[in-house]
């Protein structure tokens, strides 16, 4: 069946009654024009646009309909009675067969709208961040659940802050002291190493105090300060396993590896690291346990039988000091030290302290107002 919605003016329903009388239709055709109270208003009406106004008696509503019901078109008494026509002229298919009814596809519900969905509860959008060490939400920040109020109050430093936001948790403050002591004693070592010199030649350059910063912290590693998780990982394997310490020093010689921690550059048995007697002596009046410091210990008294300056360095001073002060807190289960030493998190204290000196230098460079630096060629072997 096809059914037709037409309108008073133009003249299109007529070809519509064309095809139907010519048989170019053949299915049942049922057709409503709308407009007829057209008629009842004293002068022409255009309802709704250009076309839909009727210039003659042809073009009207009325007669339309009437050519349509007279070519053989099902028409209604009135627009209201369109429904039930169309359902009349549906049935009478049915029940001659003409039309076989099926089964209505089940309609797939629409998806609720996300928005709406999460507000009231129904889902819960993925986060795109996961964060466990502070919180910005509330009235101030919560650093590992305290707020910053009463770190205040508490006389925190920050080393304290390192402690929550790196450790999560509180730790005692013969600890977090010792987090400052580490801070303040790498945080420079001079303008000739590499991180400090790179920071220097940047400044001069003209870069800003970031990028001058970033150009130094960028040296930090195995060579230059980055020595200390790998010294942290050296030395406890070698106390866990219980090696000892001529034996590991000789295992790593045969596999050509140097012993992270071990030696110095300047600083020998003859002429001492302060830094590293400054935190050795913290750690002897304040850690309940030295255990892995002094392992360490054997191992550089076995390394200085080699030669004068293989001594125990900041970075493996840093490191088993470390390891000895979360044994002595109580606060670290076994898996938990693991977990520190594997992810990296001592060179972070090289990375924060050192951070200091190197911004120094830069704003040291930009407040003397250095050149640009160049290196002299005396200073330069070419070999050609």
């Amino acid at each position: 069946m096809v059914v037709i919605l037409g309108e008073l003016g133009g003249e299109d329903e007529y070809g519509v009654v064309e095809a139907f009388k010519r048989g170019e239709i053949k299915k049942p055709l049922l057709a409503w024009v709308s407009g007829g109270c057209a008629r009842m208003f004293p002068q022409e009406v255009q309802f709704g646009h250009a076309g839909a106004k009727s210039g003659s008696e042809r073009t009207s509503a009325q007669a339309k309909l009437e050519a349509l019901k007279a070519a053989g078109a099902h028409v209604p008494l009135s627009f209201e009675k369109f429904p039930e026509l169309i359902k009349q002229v549906f049935d009478d298919l049915v029940a001659k067969g003409v039309i076989v009814k099926f089964e209505e596809p089940k309609v797939p519900a629409l998806p609720t709208d996300f928005t709406e969905a999460v507000r009231t509860g129904k889902v819960r959008r993925p986060t795109n961040i996961v964060s466990t060490i502070c919180d910005d939400r509330g009235d101030e920040p919560l650093y590992g659940g305290l707020g910053v109020r009463t770190l205040v109050d508490q006389g925190a430093e920050v080393g304290d802050v390192i402690s929550l936001l790196w450790f999560k948790r509180q730790l005692p403050k013969y600890a977090t002291k010792f987090m400052n002591l580490i801070l303040m004693l790498v945080a420079d070592h001079g303008p000739c190493v590499s991180g400090a010199h790179n920071t220097i030649v940047a400044a001069r350059a003209g870069k800003d105090l970031v990028s001058s910063v970033c150009s130094g912290l960028l040296t930090i590693g195995p060579r230059f300060g980055g020595a200390i998780d790998d010294a942290a990982r050296v030395f406890k394997r070698g106390h866990d396993q219980q090696i000892a310490a001529d034996v590991l020093v000789e295992t790593m010689k045969k596999e050509g590896k140097k012993i992270p921690g071990i030696g110095h550059r300047i600083k020998s048995a003859n002429n001492p690291d302060a830094r590293v007697e400054l935190l050795s002596q913290y750690a002897k009046a304040n850690f309940s346990s030295l255990s892995y410091f002094s392992y360490a210990k054997k191992v550089e008294q076995y390394t200085l039988s080699k030669q004068v300056n293989l001594i125990l360095n900041v970075d493996g001073t840093i490191a088993t000091l470390f390891l000895d002060l979360m044994v002595s807190t109580g606060q670290f289960s076994s898996s938990e030290i693991d977990e520190v030493v594997d992810t990296g998190y001592l060179n972070g204290f090289f990375i924060l302290g050192r951070t200091i000196g190197l911004v120094g230098h830069s704003l040291d460079q930009s407040r003397l107002k250095q050149p640009l630096y160049r290196h002299p060629w005396d200073d330069v072997l070419f070999d050609s």
